[in-house]
């Protein structure tokens, strides 16, 4: 008999149910998940609700919280537990050699893209890379804002369209 009211019940409030859901997962599929285990929880402890008191609410909560056990399970998966003696594993990593080659390949590469610009436009990029705001290059190099701003932006352009050009075809 409590049965048959709870399953009533859980259809009644099934719309709800799955927009509260979804509102927990932001992800279809996800609340259609969360909807699924929350009914299969509600029907296996329907002995457990009291008539009349608030159906809506009581569901809710379960779904409130298996939502946040299931949060916390993922978040406690990305974390490594090591069991061996002194951490040996944890441990292990401490000692990172770290190789700067790439780094100053790409570098240089950039270096010498810079270079190629025309000196037009290599100025103001290079004073604008050097923490001068669009203002103070327009007073040094005694030209109008928009132009240095132009420039700037042309600049910018050439050098990605260029370094994607030079590391694309090594690809």
């Amino acid at each position: 008999m409590i049965t048959a009211n709870v399953q009533k019940q859980l259809v009644q409030f099934q719309s709800m149910l799955h927009a509260f859901a979804y509102k927990l997962t932001g992800d279809f599929t996800d609340a259609q998940d969360l909807y699924q285990d929350t009914a299969f929880k509600v029907l296996k402890n329907a002995d457990k609700f009291k008539p009349g008191t608030n159906f809506k609410a009581w569901s809710s909560t379960i779904m409130r919280n298996i939502f946040i056990n299931n949060y916390r399970k993922k978040k406690r998966r990305g974390v490594i537990t090591d069991s061996t003696d002194n951490n040996y594993y944890i441990n292990s990593g401490d000692q990172t050699v770290v190789n700067g080659g790439e780094r100053s390949l790409r570098y240089e590469e950039i270096v010498e893209l810079i270079d190629d610009l025309p000196e037009n436009l290599k100025e103001p990029f290079l004073m604008s890379y050097n923490g001068f705001k669009y203002d103070e290059i327009a007073d040094k190099l005694d030209a109008p804002l928009g132009t240095i701003k132009s420039r700037i932006f042309f600049a910018r352009k050439s050098l990605r369209e260029r370094y994607l050009q030079l590391n694309g075809s090594r690809n």
